[in-house]
């Protein structure tokens, strides 16, 4: 069974890393990055290590260590053109594919479905009426997160969402 803690350390890096580059690509999408998309993404990270899948809850609360210092070290130091920024982070996400794959497919499946989850409520926490829960039209491109393939969860199981479980903390 491969869980996140048997990785080596340089993957564990690059997974607890993703979370603030989803955070960064989902809020620079349009060109400025919203303070309400930077709260939105910490306040959700630490919601993540108590609540939603166990698989994730102490990779959420070392993400969640971290989680500031990484996302203004991303924008002081990822180049200032959007689509320069965009291009890099979306780079450096694809590489965590190879790393998905090494994952047992439960975690894995939890942990792309976490990303994409994240990404949607970044997206949604600056846009529409009244700058609230609506997706802009550069972030439709990046919010399904592209550059990382789909995992399917190979023998279904009862979930808990913790979509709910956020919702509620809202």
């Amino acid at each position: 069974m491969t869980s996140i803690e048997n990785l080596e350390k340089s993957e564990q890096q690059a997974l607890e890393a993703s979370i603030a580059q989803v955070a960064v690509l989902i809020a620079a999408a349009d060109g400025e990055v919203d303070e309400k998309e930077t709260a939105w993404a910490e306040k959700i990270t630490k919601i993540r290590s108590y609540s939603g899948p166990e698989s994730l809850q102490d990779f959420y609360k070392r993400v969640g260590l971290n989680f500031e210092n990484q996302f203004h070290h991303l924008l002081e130091t990822l180049p200032p053109e959007t689509e320069a920024r965009l291009s890099e982070l979306s780079n450096r996400l694809a590489g965590l594919n190879p790393i998905l794959a090494k994952l047992d497919n439960d975690i894995a499946y939890d942990l792309y479905t976490s990303l994409t989850s994240f990404a949607q409520h970044v997206a949604k926490a600056s846009g529409g009426f009244l700058r609230m829960w609506s997706i802009s039209t550069e972030e439709k491109k990046y919010v399904d997160l592209p550059m990382i393939e789909p995992i399917e969860l190979l023998v279904p199981r009862d979930e808990e969402s913790w979509e709910e479980d956020e919702q509620a903390d809202e």
